[in-house]
C-alpha cells in the first residue's frame, strides 16, 4: 500500500480514494496517535474540526466525527471555516489536536482530510506515519462513559474574526476592497472581518452551493476580480483559494500582486516597525530574485527552503524566524498563526495600504520582478538532473552569463519524469534564451530510452 499522506494531508476524488468507510477510519487511527497522551490518563481527548463548503465535505465530515466519537474523543464541530481558522481554534480552545476537510484550490469533486496536532501545528512526517501503521490495527472502541461525545463549536467564527482584528497595526478605514473568496470557507468570515476593520466591502465569488468552489474565481482565477476591482473604482482586491489559506491582490488598476510582492512590502514593513525577527524573510527557492535583491537592499535577508509551505514553516520553526511565504500566496505569520492565513495576509497588506496612504501598486514598486521562465522537459531520467555533467557544465555556463543580475534553477518533478528549467534574466529574451538552451541540453543529456 503506497503512503496515504501527501504533502498537504490525505487528499483525492471524493468517493474515489477519500471514501466515508476511510475517512472513519482515519480519524480512528489519529485518535489513537494524537489522542495518545490524554486516553493514557484515562482521559477523554478533544478535537476541533471544520471544512470548506464542498458537498462531499459533510459525509467526509460526518465519517471523521463519528470515528473520533466512537474512538473516545470529544468532537467540536466549527462547520464552515478557513483552514487557518481551525488551526487557531485548536490552539484556542487548547485542544488535543483538529481536523480539516479541504482540498483546497482543486476542483469540487476532490477533498482531503488534513490533521493538525496540538497547538494548530502542521503533523510531522513520522506522525502520519504512526497514524497510517494504526490503521493496519484493531480499531480502539471504547463503551459507555468512554465513548466521545460531538457538539457544535458555536461562536467559532466569532473567536477567529475577534483574532484577526486584534493582529492589524491600522484600520481600513476609507478604503474599498473587493473580496473574492472563490466560493469557498472564507465566504462568511472575510467579508465580515474587513468590515469590521473599516473596509467599504465588494464581494464576489462568495455564493457557495457545494460544487461552484474555484470554479472560475479565486486566487487561481484572477480575471473576474480584476475586471471588479476597475469597474468599481476600489482600492485593492483580495483573492482567497478554496480553504483560504494563500492570499493573492490586485491593485487598483487591475496588476497582479504574487506572493512575492506581497511579502516585500510586509517585511518592509515590519522592519520598519523593528517586528521583523532577526530581519529574515523565509522563503522558496522559486521566488523572483527580485524580491531577494529588494530585501538585501533594506538590510533584509532571505532563507531559502524548497517548494511547499510546510518546508517553510519548518525553517521559520528552527530559526524562530517570523515571516515567511511562497510565490502563490502562501504567507505565514508566526506571531499570529501557525499556517498560512489569505485572510490574515489581505487585512495586514491592505492595513499597510491604509497606513501609509500610498496605493498597493507604489508599495509594489519595493520590488522589481525578474521576467521568469520555465519549460518543463519531459521523458527525461530526472534522477540525473543534479549528477549528469553536460547538464551541470551548460547551467555553469548559463550562471556565469547571468551574474548578480539572473539566475538558474533545475527541479526534478516530484511526481512525473520530468525536469523544470526555470531562468531568470534581466530581460525576457535573455531568460527564454538561456531557458531554451539549458532545456535543449536537458533533453539531449537525459533523454530515457525506451
Amino acid at each position: 500500500m503506497s503512503r496515504l499522506f501527501g504533502t498537504d494531508g490525505v487528499r483525492g476524488l471524493a468517493n474515489g480514494l477519500l471514501t466515508a468507510e476511510l475517512a472513519l477510519s482515519l480519524a480512528q487511527a489519529a485518535a489513537v496517535v494524537l489522542g495518545h497522551d490524554q486516553m493514557a490518563e484515562g482521559k477523554r481527548p478533544r478535537a476541533v474540526i471544520a471544512r470548506d463548503p464542498r458537498a462531499s465535505g459533510e459525509f467526509i465530515g460526518a465519517a471523521v466525527e463519528a470515528g473520533l466519537a466512537s474512538a473516545g474523543v470529544d468532537v467540536y464541530d466549527a462547520g464552515v471555516l478557513p483552514t487557518p481558522a481551525a488551526a487557531y481554534l485548536i490552539a484556542s480552545l487548547d485542544a488535543d489536536f483538529g481536523v480539516m476537510i479541504s482540498a483546497s484550490h482543486n476542483p469540487a469533486a476532490d477533498n482531503g482530510i488534513k490533521f493538525f496536532a496540538r497547538g494548530g501545528q502542521k503533523l510531522a512526517d513520522e506522525v502520519e506515519d504512526a497514524i497510517e501503521a494504526e490503521l493496519k490495527k484493531e480499531p480502539h472502541r471504547p463503551t459507555g462513559v468512554g465513548v466521545g461525545r460531538i457538539q457544535r463549536f458555536s461562536d467559532a467564527e466569532d473567536r477567529y474574526i475577534l483574532h484577526l482584528l486584534t493582529t492589524l497595526p491600522h484600520r481600513l478605514d476609507g478604503l474599498t476592497v473587493v473580496l473574492d473568496c472563490a466560493h469557498g470557507a472564507a465566504s462568511g468570515c472575510s467579508p465580515q472581518v474587513f468590515k469590521d476593520a473599516g473596509a467599504n466591502v465588494i464581494v464576489i465569488g462568495a455564493e457557495p452551493d457545494g460544487l461552484n468552489i474555484n470554479d472560475g474565481v479565486g486566487s487561481t482565477h484572477l480575471g473576474p476580480l480584476q475586471e471588479a476591482v476597475v469597474a468599481h473604482g476600489a482600492d485593492l482586491g483580495i483573492a482567497h483559494d478554496g480553504d483560504a489559506d494563500r492570499c493573492l491582490a490586485v491593485d487598483h488598476e487591475g496588476n497582479v500582486i504574487d506572493g512575492d510582492q506581497i511579502m516585500a512590502i510586509l517585511a518592509l514593513a515590519l522592519k520598519a516597525d523593528g517586528k521583523l525577527r532577526d530581519n529574515v524573510l523565509v522563503a522558496t527557492v522559486m521566488s523572483n530574485l527580485g524580491l531577494k535583491l529588494a530585501l538585501r537592499e533594506a538590510g533584509i535577508s532571505i532563507r531559502e527552503t524548497a517548494v511547499g509551505d510546510r518546508y517553510v514553516l519548518e525553517a521559520m520553526r528552527e530559526g524562530d524566524f517570523n515571516l515567511g511565504g511562497e510565490q502563490s500566496g502562501h504567507v505565514i505569520f508566526s506571531d499570529y498563526a501557525t499556517t498560512g492565513d489569505g485572510v490574515l495576509t489581505g487585512l495586514q497588506l491592505a492595513a499597510q495600504v491604509a497606513r501609509t496612504g500610498r496605493s498597493l501598486q507604489q508599495l509594489a514598486t519595493a520590488m522589481t520582478k525578474l521576467p521568469q521562465l520555465m519549460i518543463n522537459v519531459k521523458g527525461v531520467d530526472k534522477q540525473r538532473a543534479q549528477s549528469d555533467e553536460g547538464v551541470r557544465e551548460a547551467v555553469r555556463r548559463a550562471e556565469q552569463e547571468l551574474g548578480e543580475t539572473g539566475r538558474v534553477l533545475l527541479r526534478p518533478s516530484g511526481t512525473e519524469a520530468l525536469v523544470r528549467v526555470m531562468v531568470e534574466a534581466a530581460d525576457m529574451d535573455t531568460a527564454t534564451r538561456i531557458c531554451q538552451e539549458l532545456a535543449s541540453v536537458v533533453k539531449e543529456r537525459l533523454t530515457l530510452v525506451a
